[in-house]
């Protein structure tokens, strides 16, 4: 585990993708982007999440996926080997769940479509949005992510992120699947850009803003 939050690792050149300009009400707001680490790092900080406790919660969600059997006592890995998609799921619906055993009233999962997948029950400004990939660096949302903000019975996609990217089967040999990366920090909703092509249903982010407002707090190096 990192216990001193750092930027990412994805390239950055003259020809990536810059960031959208910032909302009057983004925390970054008026800020250069060489100020945007130490912003991030503040807004860490300032979470009741510890980063113990997002490191442990997501690797035992993620151990969990592979301890656990199905139906007539088959096991993911040995038996079932599950699409990233379907791991993604699991671990998405793991952690929440983990989260809650470990302090019992103070978080809980998504009952509403206006929760995030984390919710703080006390102060939902500290509710989490949680996003998994099995892509080495990146992380993505569905197209909504880059639109308009609309937040009439539903989520804020403004808030605290929690980034977890996972091996495919294919990266491993003779092992199970590992989790590469975890990274949290703070996005916007103006930070993602969406597919322009009408069957694209993706948004993404450019590097700096994955790099500086996603701060990496787990690293296999791999």
């Amino acid at each position: 585990m990192i216990t001193d939050p750092r930027p990412g690792r994805r390239a950055v050149s003259p020809r990536s993708r810059q960031p959208r300009e910032k909302s009057s009400t983004s925390p970054y707001f008026g800020l250069e982007t060489a100020r945007w680490v130490d912003k991030t790092l503040g807004l860490i900080s300032s979470h009741p999440a510890s980063l113990e406790d997002l490191v442990l919660v997501v690797t035992r969600s993620w151990d969990s996926i592979f301890e656990s059997s199905l139906g007539s006592g088959f096991k993911i890995g040995t038996h079932i080997f599950p699409s990233p998609q379907i791991l993604g799921f699991l671990l998405h619906a793991l952690i929440p769940l983990e989260f809650q055993q470990l302090d019992p009233g103070v978080w809980r999962s998504e009952l509403e479509k206006k929760d995030k997948d984390l919710v703080y029950v006390s102060d939902d400004s500290k509710s989490i949005e949680i996003k998994t990939s099995s892509d080495k660096k990146q992380i993505y949302g569905n197209r909504s992510y880059g639109q308009q903000n609309d937040l009439q019975g539903k989520k804020d996609k403004s808030g605290y992120y929690l980034a977890v990217n996972f091996e495919r089967w294919k990266d491993t040999v003779g092992r199970l699947p590992r989790v590469r990366l975890i990274r949290f920090g703070w996005l916007d909703h103006t930070d993602w850009y969406s597919q322009t092509a009408a069957s694209g249903q993706q948004a993404s982010l450019p590097p700096v803003v994955e790099n500086f407002q996603l701060l990496t707090i787990y690293d296999t190096g791999s």
